[in-house]
């Protein structure tokens, strides 16, 4: 009698922690693609030529003139949609002056930090193999300008001096800058670009300071950019696991419909109390069936999980209980991350990592365990992210 008030109250408890369980509502994940790049992926160099033209002030009747620019530089796409890139430019600029006669001219260098929006991806879906790509910019930098000659002396314009009262011979300078850039796809590792930026300054580019607030220099490059790296991007879905998160609520809820029922049967069974005398209560031993579950785990990681950690445990429980059977543990990798060698050692990590767990955790006998991995060579699931596992097989 005591045994059976101690089992009625421990399915009364079980029931009671059951029904305060929280299943998920799992159409609320935020379910799609997700991109991102590590640390070595997406590095590109840029070199390439082009031109300056100043806008700066000058007679009405004054000639734009284009002189030679040459810049490089380099950056990184963290993900499809944007990118920065540091870029370094230098050349000359002409102009006419305001007074006099000619044309003046100075030796320039500029360096921009700049933000790198990829328009056609985050508007039109990512496509990492587009031939034509339109990349707006933004940015920051610092100009050194040197060597003016012939600045004209005009009466109406105010020439920048140093501290000996000299007319400045150089002028150090802080533009922000937009600009857009074409970005045609030759291969994977080569583009060929086409990009003009507006440098905004105050009104002393020229080392003159007149009628206009701001000069404005407008430069282009056309040149070549090499990917370090390729141009690729890694993805993932966070939904990956909503198959066997939905699998896990159907069997609380199985499990909730049949603690309910054990407790109507055991309920009826005290409403008989007092028991029968009987002389010896016979012992049922009920085999447990093989549950061979699976392990599976993140991108490029051999790693078990917390999550998964309770499948290994199941599998220990059952080799525990039969003793006669022994394990294949497989490691698999998915074809479309890493190439076929590094899937075949990641797949060897990931046996090995359960492999160890069941010996060192749970104390399994190691010579009833065999490790196998078959990298990406051979894909269980048509799903590609489903093949990040381990299975377990029975050892014939």
């Amino acid at each position: 009698m005591l045994l059976l008030a101690a089992t009625a109250s421990l399915f009364a408890v079980n029931q009671a922690s059951a029904q305060d369980a929280v299943v998920d509502d799992l159409s609320a994940l935020p379910c799609g693609t997700r991109y991102y790049s590590n640390w070595n992926q997406n590095w590109f160099v840029e070199i390439g030529a082009g031109f300056n033209m100043p806008f700066v002030e000058n007679p009405k009747d004054a000639d734009r003139h284009f002189t030679a620019n040459y810049g490089v530089g380099f950056g990184k796409w963290f993900s499809p949609y944007f990118g920065w890139r540091m870029e370094f430019t230098g050349g000359s600029i002409h102009w006419n002056p305001m007074g006099g006669q000619g044309m003046s001219h100075a030796k320039t260098i500029n360096g921009n930090i700049d933000i790198m929006w990829d328009m056609l991806n985050s508007m039109g879906g990512v496509n990492t193999k587009r031939v034509f790509s339109i990349v707006p910019f933004i940015g920051l930098g610092g100009t050194y300008n040197w060597d003016y000659k012939n600045l004209g002396l005009a009466e109406e314009a105010v020439y920048p001096q140093d501290r000996h009262g000299h007319t400045k011979s150089n002028e150090w300078l802080l533009p922000v800058s937009a600009g857009l850039q074409f970005r045609f796809r030759l291969s994977s590792h080569v583009d060929f670009f086409l990009q003009a930026r507006a440098s905004f300054y105050g009104d002393s580019y020229n080392n003159e300071v007149a009628s206009k607030p701001v000069d404005v220099n407008l430069s282009g490059l056309g040149g070549f950019q090499f990917n370090i790296g390729g141009s690729s991007f890694n993805e993932f879905d966070p939904c990956d696991y909503t198959a066997r998160l939905s699998d896990a609520n159907d069997q609380i809820n199985s499990l909730r419909g049949e603690l309910l029922t054990t407790a109507a049967a055991l309920a009826a069974a005290e409403a008989q109390l007092p028991c029968p005398e009987v002389k010896e209560a016979e012992a049922v031993i009920i085999e447990q069936a093989p549950l061979l579950s699976t392990v599976r785990f993140k991108i490029d990681s051999s790693k078990i999980t917390d999550m998964e950690q309770v499948n290994v445990y199941n599998v220990a429980e059952w080799l525990k209980a039969n003793e006669d059977q022994n394990l294949i543990i497989t490691g698999y990798a998915d074809k479309n991350t890493g190439t076929a060698q590094y899937n075949q050692a990641l797949s060897e990590r990931r046996a090995k990592a359960v492999y160890d767990m069941l010996v060192n955790e749970y104390g399994i006998n190691p010579n009833r365990l065999t490790q196998k991995a078959e990298g990406s060579a051979s894909q269980l699931y048509n799903v590609n992210n489903w093949n990040r596992i381990v299975v377990f097989s029975v050892a014939e």
